[in-house]
C-alpha cells in the first residue's frame, strides 16, 4: 500500500507528525513537534498543480527538500502526498513524507 492510499484508507482517523510544521505563510517553523491532527483527507503531490490557494499551506521539515522536488518536476524519487489535517481546530493541507508520521489507531501506532 502506498503512502497515498494508506493515508485515504484513514480518512477520519488519527495522524502524529514527528517533525515541526513549516508555515509558507510568513509564520515559519512552529516548533511543536509529535502533534496529533485529523485525517480528512489526501492526494498526490501533483494536486499543488491544480492550483487552488488551499495546497501547499504547510510543510514538515523533514519532507522539505523531497517537497521542493515534487513540486518542481514531475517525478520524485521521495514518497510524499499531500494530507488535509485539522490543525489546531483548522484544516490546513500540508506535504508530508513517509518516515514524518506515525499512524495512530486506538491510540496504539501502527507500522
Amino acid at each position: 500500500m502506498t503512502l497515498l492510499e494508506t493515508l485515504q484508507a484513514h480518512k477520519g482517523g488519527l495522524i502524529r507528525l514527528k517533525t515541526e510544521l513549516y508555515w509558507y505563510d510568513g509564520r515559519g517553523y512552529d516548533n511543536t513537534p509529535g502533534r496529533i491532527c485529523l485525517i480528512l483527507d489526501a492526494a498526490t503531490a501533483d494536486l499543488r498543480r491544480t492550483g487552488g490557494d488551499h495546497v501547499g499551506v504547510a510543510i514538515t521539515t523533514a519532507a522539505t527538500a523531497a517537497v521542493t522536488t515534487a513540486a518542481t518536476a514531475a517525478a520524485t524519487t521521495a514518497v510524499v502526498a499531500v494530507a488535509h489535517l485539522l490543525i489546531d481546530g483548522q484544516p490546513a493541507w500540508i506535504w508530508v513524507a513517509e518516515q514524518d508520521i506515525e499512524l495512530l489507531v486506538n491510540d496504539q501506532p501502527i507500522s
